[in-house]
């Protein structure tokens, strides 16, 4: 078999960490790198072996597969384009900046029969696979994602940014319409809400609590699920998982057992893009397809608004 053409457009902090990747892995050449900032291109060009190009539309016809880790202004269009030059394509989260967009890279995938996998890498995480195997039915799920400020990631709010991983996670497991959701958010250090708190009502009748920031002085990333099973608790930074389960013994009385999960540890990034690879060969359905990342956009989007309207509310009530 031939070996998959790659390329990587954005050269940033995690498109660097893309080309690596993808330089390791047996059947896989990357034979281009685009970044308009032409020095960024070279040096990681330079660094596996690559061309370099400062024009993304140069790797059209070069490469069978992407990976986009463009800023999030830019991946509807970078996107785009490759899916209609036939190319297979791994786009960083959150997979476009409007629902509308969204739609419309879902559809050019399906009609062109390409593949169309999103960055959302938690789904990778040793400890999240390993949550598949004992996962039953969740009641109440609290996450929590905090993070220090940096200026990368910026260019949108902190629930495109961060907590959008959360989201996907939580519609991955709960699987049921969302009945009612609340949201309060503030800008902080920029000009974006910077911290955020969620509560989202499931017509399941799951609740979900979730926090994110990136205006903590620590880290945090965790995520808890509370159910009539048992209780699972994953850190993701640690990527390990505490899990117990409900029993009874002999005579009948409630037991709190551990389920002794065996969470084999592996490098998420490198996780994702083999998966995307072997999609890729396998012509099979990615892990976190275009619908993945649209639903969870949609729910962003959603809480966003509904943040816009409890503000509005506020500065209405105080006048």
């Amino acid at each position: 078999m031939k070996d998959i053409r790659v390329g990587v457009i954005g050269l940033g902090h995690l498109g660097n960490y893309h080309s690596q990747k993808y330089a390791k892995i047996p059947g896989c050449k990357v034979v281009g790198v685009a970044d308009i900032i032409g020095d960024r291109a070279r040096l990681a060009a330079e660094q596996i072996g690559s061309d370099a190009f400062t024009d993304y539309r140069q790797l059209i016809g070069a490469v069978d597969a992407v990976s986009i880790a463009v800023p999030t202004a830019d991946h509807y269009e970078v996107a785009k384009a490759m899916i209609e030059a036939g190319v297979d394509v791994l786009l960083e989260k959150p997979i476009t900046q409007t629902l509308e967009e969204a739609k419309e890279l879902v559809a050019a995938a399906d009609a062109r029969d390409r593949i169309l996998q999103i960055g959302l890498i938690e789904r990778f995480n040793p400890a999240i696979i390993a949550l598949d195997t004992v996962m039953g039915t969740p009641l109440f799920i609290e996450a929590h994602r905090l993070h220090p400020f940096f200026e990368r990631g910026t260019d949108v709010d902190v629930i495109l940014d961060l907590m959008i991983h959360d989201l996907d996670i939580v519609l991955h497991y709960v699987k049921s319409p969302i009945s009612h959701v609340d949201a309060v958010g503030v800008p902080v250090l920029s000009d974006k809400v910077d911290i955020a708190n969620v509560r989202l009502t499931f017509e399941s009748g799951c609740v979900a609590n979730i926090t994110a920031s990136r205006v903590t002085g620590k880290t945090m990333q965790k995520i808890r699920f509370f159910g009539t099973e048992g209780y699972h608790a994953v850190d993701y930074g640690k990527r390990e998982i505490v899990s117990l389960r409900k029993g009874r013994d002999p005579a009948g009385k409630v037991t709190i057992t551990d389920n002794k999960v065996e969470v084999i540890q592996h490098d998420p990034l490198e996780q994702e893009i083999r998966s995307f690879i072997h999609a890729v060969t396998a012509r099979t359905a990615p892990v976190v397809s275009g619908r993945d990342g649209m639903e969870a956009l949609a729910l962003a989007l959603e809480i966003v608004e509904k943040m816009k309207t409890a503000q509005e509310f506020t500065a209405n009530d105080s006048r």
